[in-house]
């Protein structure tokens, strides 16, 4: 692991230091795992902590652009890459089964061993994620499906018998294995758009969150993060650490800069994600900016309580 990382994942009560990850789109022209692979070797290369895939099934409603799966995706690059941190953001879970995501989630942390961050949420284009699929479910039907999917992952990841019955899914004594390199467990976070409430109060439950505000990245400002931070520490019964990962985006360069300093000056996240959008960066700009490298580090007077995560594993 990176020494960035183990000090920043070991101690407790004092200073921070920010993570610095790159967020990369599992459609268009980074939908071929060997590009995707080659970014990641590159960003790890130079210097950045975390890669991060989004999952989308089909970006446009008439599906023209490709698309890759996203925890292929992750296998890819875990097995050719040896140090940067790689997870979902954000894995729609309610369309998977999630004794199959507890397979292919403990393989990739196998496969990495032990850089997996699973990132999840009940996605944001339902007609094209659920409906074309004849799959016409509400927002609250979700909901109940990701808490489930959420149970039963950890619960087969014990390596335990393990046995279900929900709403949704049903389980009789399974038991898998083997189970992920990280120890309790690979760490989970959640995916939510604010002021939505389910999301954040289902982000106190696990390790992390990953917010966006109306449904899109570019709209989250620092006074939001403040709100969402008190609304999830009002739930939070967990006394382990919280991460909070924020994709750097916003109007302009200068802003998206303007708002990371603040994020970090007012100690509001544990990792910050630069946004590489397919459709706005070709592969060659997208390897130049990975060249660059991640921002100066600035360090954050955060409890170590509200935001990391130990390197064995989620609290």
């Amino acid at each position: 692991m990176e020494k960035l990382e183990q000090e920043r994942y070991t101690g407790t009560g004092r200073t921070l230091a920010i993570l610095y990850g790159l967020y990369v789109m599992n459609f268009g022209e980074s939908s071929d795992p060997r590009v995707l692979v080659e970014l990641a070797q590159e960003a790890e290369q130079s210097g950045w902590n975390g890669f991060f895939l989004t999952d989308a099934l089909m970006y446009h409603a008439d599906g023209h652009e490709p698309a890759t799966d996203t925890f292929v995706g992750l296998a890819a690059i875990a097995s050719r890459t040896s140090r940067i941190r790689i997870g979902s953001a954000i894995a729609v879970l309610p369309r998977r089964l999630p004794w199959q995501v507890a397979r292919e989630a403990a393989a990739i942390d196998q496969l990495s061993n032990g850089r997996l961050i699973l990132g999840v949420g009940i996605g944001g284009e339902t007609e094209v994620e659920y409906g074309r699929f004849g799959q016409k479910i509400t927002p609250r039907v979700l909901g109940e499906r990701l808490d489930e999917s959420l149970d039963i992952i950890t619960g087969l990841w014990s390596g335990e018998a393990f046995s279900y019955h929900g709403k949704h899914y049903q389980i009789e004594n399974a038991r898998f294995s083997p189970t992920p390199v990280q120890r309790p467990r690979v760490p989970i976070w959640i995916g939510g758009s604010w002021p939505n409430k389910p999301p954040f109060r289902r982000a106190a439950r696990w390790d992390g969150l990953i917010p966006i505000k109306h449904e899109k990245t570019i709209n989250v400002e620092p006074n939001d993060l403040l709100e969402i931070k008190a609304f999830v520490a009002k739930y939070r019964r967990n006394t382990g650490p919280l991460d909070i990962a924020i994709v750097g985006n916003a109007s302009s360069k200068e802003q998206i800069e303007s708002r990371r300093l603040e994020y970090e000056r007012q100690g509001l996240i544990t990792w910050w994600l630069k946004y590489l959008p397919a459709y706005r960066n070709s592969i060659k700009e997208m390897h130049e900016q990975i060249k660059e490298g991640p921002p100066g580090v600035i360090t954050s007077a955060v409890s170590a309580k509200g935001s990391e995560f130990r390197a064995e594993g989620a609290a």
